[in-house]
């Protein structure tokens, strides 16, 4: 038995995507009118979807469910064990009672919350972002700002919009080379138009946080501070993205960010230190020794070093050729029988390209969720923290995890049938159709689909064909739409549910996450129209700039 999607069921490809946009527009209405907690608003939109993907698409009702049930697990596993994880060695920190010199450490380089939000939210976001991605750096990010004393929604709502600037290259450069390889081109083409692309965008970012937490006069007063942040990091990026390649310009960009941005604070002293929680006495701060403070982030500085681990090609080889029996497989063929899902093609009509996987890994050592919980485990003995204390750090752990697990996994099964039965297709197809005007949307398409799957790895396997054939059908350089694609996502990051459902919790605003996409839809929708503007800009002023497309010879 076959199932092939058509992406144009009714006939009429905009009414086709309007039926397709049904879902996401019952999760909008859901979180912003009707309020709703976010894991019910996952649930009802996946009611939406499921009866869009039976009736209009024809999808086999055990297709449907066997995409769901995946969807829902690959939310667990490896998401939301990443998030546990991070969360647990958060919790170790605090319960060490190391956490307090962690604050006093970062109160000796400046007490000032806006350049707190810099160095943690922006520099040392980015590099979590460049290394293990998948809404590891924004709990961890969050986390660590809220116990510095920022207020929850601030935290999150910081967090994500700094965690746009490093999402196009994603860990180590993951999202570039994954649709470098699905379309046949070179990676380093479509990273260097990334680079491009981003320099605006990243140069913006910490001065629009800062806009956002103390308008103009922010800006006046950490000006120094904050021009070195933006220009460092973007400029690394920009060098990394066009002379090295797509794995290393999220790291490396961030570590130099880091270092010129805690360089500057030293140099130019801020006046006018501006608290959320009305600390105003800082007569109070104790000097530290350097090894009190290492000893203090030994947590995070093990974090590191796991990630950068787990990171390196060498390992993950080890593991596959060592380890294989620690990554299991859930196969669903005694549900689906001998059902065949294939892949949606944007290019011809009910063509086959390629099938769906209908069945589940789960690699239990090489995900950066086991590098965290490594960090964690070691951090139990650095910091010497009691076996009792640790196994209930852990237990509360999963205890606040519950329901934004429950969250993450209907979030991931939205994405899933959506997918699956051709729907974020659809609306990938019904943007290519506007003709010259694609230079605007192509981005959007990549902020779509970074919305429905929460990755812009996923919404660069989705739709990077259909961004290349649109490209040769207009006559166009492909790595101007490859690269729009993945730049469109990163603002598409801030508002996916599995975000906004990550960065709850790590805040403890389980509950409230209707607030939190209050918060930064409106900003995402600004940031893609601006976006949008700029990939037209160049499209038709500066084609100079755009790389001509290498094909490469996929093995």
């Amino acid at each position: 038995m076959e199932f092939i999607p058509q992406i144009n069921p009714l006939g009429n490809i905009w009414l086709s995507a309007f039926v397709a946009l049904l879902p996401i527009i019952c999760f909008f209405l859901c979180l912003i009118v009707f309020k709703t907690k976010a894991y019910t608003a996952g649930f009802l939109t996946v009611i939406v979807a499921t009866l869009v993907a039976l009736f209009v698409y024809k999808m086999p009702f055990i297709g449907a469910i066997t995409s769901i049930f995946l969807g829902f697990l690959t939310g667990l596993w490896p998401i939301a064990w990443i998030i546990i994880a991070a969360i647990f060695l958060y919790k170790l920190s605090i319960k060490s009672g190391q956490f307090e010199i962690i604050k006093q450490s970062v109160m000796l380089i400046t007490p000032d919350h806006r350049i707190q939000v810099i160095l943690i939210g922006f520099c040392f976001g980015a590099f979590l972002e460049g290394a293990i991605g998948f809404g590891g750096p924004v709990a961890i990010t969050a986390a660590l700002l809220v116990g510095l004393g920022l207020r929850p929604l601030q935290a999150a709502g910081y967090c994500m919009i700094a965690n746009t600037a490093p999402v196009a290259f994603g860990a180590v450069g993951i999202p570039i080379i994954a649709m470098a390889q699905s379309v046949g081109l070179s990676p380093d083409q479509i990273a260097a138009m990334v680079g491009k692309i981003l320099t605006p965008l990243c140069f913006i970012v910490p001065f629009f946080i800062i806009y956002l937490m103390d308008g103009i006069k922010g800006i006046k007063e950490t000006f120094p501070i904050i021009f070195v942040a933006a220009a460092s990091f973007t400029i690394a990026q920009y060098l990394t993205s066009n002379f090295i390649g797509a794995e290393l310009p999220g790291i490396i960009s961030a570590v130099f960010s880091l270092i010129c941005t805690t360089i500057a604070i030293s140099m130019f002293k801020i006046k006018n230190i501006v608290r959320y929680d009305g600390k105003t006495d800082f007569n109070d701060i104790e000097k530290l020794k350097l090894g009190k403070i290492i000893y203090a982030w030994s947590p995070f500085i093990l974090l590191i070093i796991f990630v950068v681990i787990w990171s390196n090609h060498s390992f993950q080889v080890f593991v596959k050729e060592n380890l294989a029996f620690t990554n299991l497989k859930i196969s669903f063929s005694a549900l689906t029988g001998d059902l065949q899902i294939f892949k949606p093609s944007l290019v011809v009509e009910g063509q086959k390209s390629g099938v769906q996987a209908l069945f589940m890994s789960i690699p239990l050592i090489s995900t950066a969720g086991t590098a965290i919980f490594f960090a964690a485990i070691c951090s139990i003995f650095v910091l010497k923290v009691k076996p009792s204390d640790a196994v209930s750090c852990f237990s509360a752990t999963i205890k606040e995890m519950a329901l934004p697990c429950l969250t993450i996994g209907l979030v991931v099964a939205f994405a899933y049938i959506t997918n699956y039965s051709g729907a974020s297709s659809t609306l990938g197809l019904a943007f290519s159709q506007t003709g010259k005007a694609f230079t605007f949307f192509s981005p959007i398409i990549g902020w779509i689909g970074v919305f429905l799957t929460g990755s812009d790895t996923s919404a660069n396997l989705l739709f990077g064909a259909l961004q290349q054939a649109t490209a040769i059908k207009l006559q166009m350089q492909d790595t101007l739409f490859l690269a729009a694609n993945s730049t469109g996502g990163v603002v598409g990051k801030m508002i996916s549910p599995q975000s906004i459902a990550v960065a709850c919790a790590a805040v403890g605003l389980v509950g409230k996450e209707s607030d939190l996409f209050k918060f930064t839809i409106k900003y995402s929708i600004i940031m893609i129209i601006l976006i949008g503007l700029w990939i037209s800009f160049i499209a038709y002023f500066m084609p100079a700039i755009i790389p001509d497309s290498v094909a490469v010879k996929i093995s």
